[in-house]
């Protein structure tokens, strides 16, 4: 429940803290004096919506701080987002508002720490749940009235109902798989055909080697020169062994020039490495020799291994020029395509599986829907009961109420369309509650219905009621303020009300005015003759009589230093309740306004009492 609520630069409001207390807290005033401001900072700490109007003219920051006693469930929630509080129950909600540069920007805070969008919105469904006049319009949207009964369902009802979407979002998916395969299986066919020549292409090929063709090309030079080859290598085995001609090959030049350096040695041993040098150099070039001999050797011609060669290089070429430019990009295409042919053939989900899938997922779906209507059912029969015992105690005792289920085209909250029939008076049909009921009739309502999601909600959770009581006197207001009474036996209540019968019936009563003060600027004697003039005027006459004098003893400069404030004043002594009872009863403070507002306080604390 809400403890504290701190208000600084707020509309109308300069400064402002307030404490509240469990059970039934009433807010009363005259019409604009700021009641529903009180409520719309509550709502502005916990995440509402800002916007400039929101800042107090001729300030740049606004705060406001809402404090509240935690229960054991928000307690737990706390800690799962890892929010510490202050004193064990204390949680300390605030929000500041502010224009650098005429720009808005909002901060939210929980204990101090700053905190995102959707966390407040958690804890706000957690905290407070705020019914205002323009809840009834929304109470006639189907969706809204799905939304109740399924919240007054429980548990059980939200699990299936979140089945029915996953089952739902299942056969979405399988339609889209279904329906993409029937639209391209045009395009399947004559992709199947052209993958099929590339393919048969391709594979006729006989691609296994992206080195084949370098290694081919080197081949087909070799086959081509091969006697050029033959007559060269015999001039280098020559050259390196044996000269027929004169007699001075290399290894002849070499092995004198060993037997030299041996003789040397025998002189001088610093000559060694050098002799080790030549005589390696005459052993590699003897093996070069044998091996070049051994290559001339094997060399031999071949013309059709030359042209089997030459014709597999063209078609290698060939097939890069269309699928490469590489060997290598080529046989990675025809294996990309192999891929695709095996995929567009049936290796992956025919037609025909993507059609059992279908069948399967909408079936699926339509058992889900269905026991999420038979749900649905048992709790629109207990919700019809329980909304008809609680509006009978509010002059309807002819009521009628029925939550009529029909069914639709299954979607991701299930296959039903959920509508209120209602009928307020005996002899009329039931018909939608959007055409059927008055202004306050729709307040009883929506205030019966609250009542009956009481033992759903949290016990901790704080119920606030802007003019519930809109549209309605005399008998089904005293209703109201008994039903406002039961409910703040589980709930704390905050209520903006105009009906005295209500205040007479608060646990804690505010009176909310305007009141016009006077800047620095305003001499002295003015503050004071505006002062006395506050004291004197009682009643609505007086008021606007001395405003009317003030206005004409001050200059335009003096009253534009004129500004308006918010005051809130907690009514702790039963005389002054009264006078505001009578107030509200009968716009003034005469004996007779005053002894019936005696008379509804005595009224209300003998049946809070009972």
């Amino acid at each position: 429940m809400i403890i504290s609520l701190r208000i600084q630069n707020f509309a109308l409001i300069d400064k402002l803290e307030l404490e509240f207390d469990p059970g039934l807290n009433v807010l009363t005033g005259e019409t604009g004096a700021g009641k529903s401001i009180i409520l719309d900072a509550i709502d502005i700490a916990l995440g509402g919506k800002v916007s400039h109007r929101l800042i107090r003219t001729g300030t740049q920051r606004t705060l406001v701080e809402a404090t509240f006693r935690a229960d054991a469930a928000l307690i737990a929630w706390l800690s799962e987002q890892e929010i510490d509080l202050l004193d064990e129950t204390d949680l300390v909600c605030s929000r500041e508002i502010a224009t650098p540069q005429g720009s808005l920007r909002s901060r939210a805070r929980v204990n101090g720490v700053l905190v995102n969008r959707k966390l407040m919105e958690g804890l706000r469904e957690r905290l407070v749940e705020i019914t205002a006049q323009g809840q009834t319009v929304q109470l006639m949207l189907p969706e809204l009235q799905r939304g109740l009964l399924d919240l007054y369902g429980g548990l059980t009802l939200t699990e299936q109902r979140d089945r029915v979407g996953v089952a739902y979002l299942d056969s979405q998916e399988a339609a889209k798989a279904l329906e993409k395969r029937r639209q391209s299986e045009q395009e399947r066919l004559q992709r199947l055909d052209w993958l099929e020549y590339q393919i048969q292409e391709l594979g006729a090929a006989n691609l296994t080697d992206a080195s084949e063709l370098q290694q081919l090309e080197i081949e087909s030079q070799r086959l081509s020169h091969v006697v050029e080859l033959q007559q060269k290598s015999y001039q280098v085995y020559q050259a390196l062994y044996h000269n027929d001609q004169d007699g001075t090959a290399s290894t002849d030049l070499l092995g004198q020039a060993e037997t030299t350096l041996r003789e040397m040695v025998d002189y001088d041993v610093q000559l060694e490495p050098i002799l080790d040098l030549v005589s390696g150099a005459l052993a590699q070039i003897v093996e070069a020799a044998n091996q070049m001999n051994a290559y001339g050797e094997r060399l031999d011609t071949d013309p059709e291994r030359l042209q089997e060669v030459e014709e597999r290089i063209i078609v290698l070429k060939q097939i890069c020029r269309k699928y490469g430019p590489t060997l290598a990009e080529a046989i990675a295409h025809y294996e990309k395509l192999l891929s695709e042919l095996a995929e567009l053939s049936g290796e992956g989900q025919s037609l025909e599986e993507l059609e059992a899938t279908y069948s399967q997922s909408q079936e699926v779906l339509t058992d889900e829907c269905t026991q999420l209507t038979q749900l649905r059912r048992t709790a629109a029969a207990e919700l019809e009961s329980q909304l008809v015992a609680q509006l009978k105690p509010l002059a309807m005792e002819k009521v009628r109420f029925q939550v009529v289920i029909n069914p639709i085209v299954p979607t991701a909250n299930g296959a039903d369309q959920i509508t209120f029939y209602f009928s307020p008076n005996p002899g009329e049909v039931l018909q939608p509650l959007s055409k059927t009921a008055s202004g306050g009739e729709m307040s009883r309502f929506l205030l019966a219905l609250k009542a009956c999601f009481s033992n759903t909600n949290d016990i901790g959770k704080t119920l606030i009621f802007d003019e519930i009581d809109a549209g309605v006197s005399g008998r089904v207001a005293q209703a109201i303020a008994e039903k406002l009474n039961q409910l703040s036996q589980k709930h704390q209540v905050l209520c903006v009300t105009h009906q005295p019968l209500i205040a007479a019936m608060a646990d804690r009563h505010f009176r909310v005015d305007k009141q016009v003060i006077a800047q620095s600027s305003i001499p002295q004697t003015l503050k004071e003759t505006t002062s006395r003039r506050k004291k004197k005027t009682s009643s609505r006459s007086s008021k606007d009589s001395g405003k009317s004098a003030l206005n004409e003893q001050l200059s335009d400069a003096e009253l534009n230093e004129l500004r308006t404030v918010v005051r809130v004043s907690l009514l702790e002594n039963y005389s002054h309740r009264q006078e505001e009872i009578a107030q509200l009863a009968g716009g003034h403070s005469a004996q007779e306004a005053m002894t019936f507002a005696k008379s509804l306080l005595t009224k209300a604390a003998d049946w809070r009492q009972n």
